[in-house]
């Protein structure tokens, strides 16, 4: 199945609206993903992400509730530390 998620945007790269990336991060784990989608979108605000593209903006309580509705349901397994990856934090 395929699922959108949320996550908070930790830092943003590029000016040219097309080529915007940013840095995601959902419960400690970051990915980079375009924010070609979402020009509008500034670090520190929370995104759905599908894809490696993020969809739309979210407000932070709707996106901790749908991240742990996914959690509680099993969803998340793509998400989750593997071996040589490194948390947002890292």
């Amino acid at each position: 199945m395929c699922l959108a998620v949320p996550g908070k945007i930790t830092s943003v790269t590029g000016e040219d609206p097309l080529y915007r990336m940013g840095r995601v991060d959902f419960g400690g784990i970051g990915r980079e993903v375009s924010l070609a989608y979402v020009p509008e979108a500034q670090l520190g605000d929370y995104v759905i992400v599908h894809a490696g593209f993020a969809l739309s903006r979210v407000d932070e309580a709707e996106a901790a509730k749908v991240f742990d509705y996914l959690r509680q349901i099993g969803e998340l397994g793509e998400l989750e530390p593997q071996g040589n990856e490194q948390s947002a934090g890292s």
